[in-house]
């Protein structure tokens, strides 16, 4: 018996397939969770069968993305704009800064109206988080803006340098909100369907955050790693929120023990990594002004 073909077809199905399982499984998903019957015998088929077509479709998106990034990429260097954000390393920062700008501000101001509306120190926490990175992310972006990327190495470390300093406080904030979590029970719910998609989201940025921080080694530009690092450092609290809601949704279950251990140490470990980026990004940038200094 052909055993690897037929892992290979269970892991490759016709594409039409892998739609129809997609939509069969959202469909029986939604069911399982509008009518309550989240630990029954058919809502465990309905998992196991979500489960298998979230893998087969990761597997057909992972052989077909290197095609259609190539057919992508030739469409899109034909727009000048396109073209540009993707050769342009300032072009590509700036629209990077503006946009994860935009998004802090929207959320400080969602949880300031919050704030106003219940009078919750939670929220207040959660404004402070948004407007500390909003705060980091206007100085990276006005920086290049006004000087672009590499033609002021020493104004780019002594930002950046700003911006780590600004970064290391920010662990007070989240020891607060961590500690919110711990001993008043906050955090974030997503019920249904919302909450697959979250995690989703949340582990292609924080997989997203990671590669990029990588990348920026070849732009030698502390400001370029300064902005991916408090993309990754945003990521790492965004992987914390999603295991608050994660237990909410399917720890029911969990003793308050054994949930209390889990947030703990997931919460130190968020801290300990936002502590040690600050730190070496700070070191980057130091070290960038006294080796330009020296050739002086």
């Amino acid at each position: 018996m052909d055993w690897k073909g037929m892992g290979r077809k269970l892991l490759f199905p016709p594409p039409w397939l892998i739609l129809l399982l997609a939509i069969f499984s959202t469909g029986t998903l939604i069911a399982v969770f509008v009518t309550g019957g989240e630990n029954s015998y058919p809502a465990y088929f309905v998992y196991a069968l979500s489960f298998y077509t979230l893998s087969v479709l990761t597997a057909w998106i992972v052989k077909t993305a290197p095609q259609w990034r190539r057919t992508v990429k030739g469409k899109i260097t034909g727009h000048p704009y396109a073209s540009r954000y993707m050769t342009d390393a300032s072009f590509k920062t700036k629209v990077s800064l503006g946009l994860s700008l935009t998004a802090s501000l929207v959320y400080a101001g969602i949880n300031v109206v919050w704030l106003i509306l219940n009078h919750s120190a939670w929220f207040g926490i959660l404004a402070t988080y948004y407007n500390t990175l909003a705060i980091m992310r206007f100085l990276l972006l006005r920086h290049v803006h006004k000087a672009g990327i590499g033609t002021d190495p020493i104004g780019e470390g002594k930002r950046s340098g700003l911006c780590a300093v600004i970064l290391l406080t920010l662990n007070l904030t989240l020891s607060g909100a961590i500690l919110m979590i711990l001993y008043q029970d906050r955090g974030y719910e997503y019920h249904g369907i919302l909450i697959y998609a979250m995690a989703a989201y949340t582990f292609y940025i924080t997989t997203h955050a990671i590669v990029n921080l990588i990348k920026a080694r070849k732009y030698e530009s502390p400001v370029i790693t300064t902005a991916r690092g408090i993309n990754l450092s945003a990521a790492l609290v965004s992987m914390l929120a999603l295991e608050t809601a994660m237990l909410s949704e399917f720890g029911k279950d969990v003793s308050a023990e054994t949930r209390w251990i889990f947030l703990a140490a997931t919460g130190a470990a968020v801290e300990i990594a936002v502590l040690l980026l600050s730190l070496f990004l700070l070191w980057k940038a130091k070290k960038q002004i006294r080796s330009l200094k020296s050739r002086s």
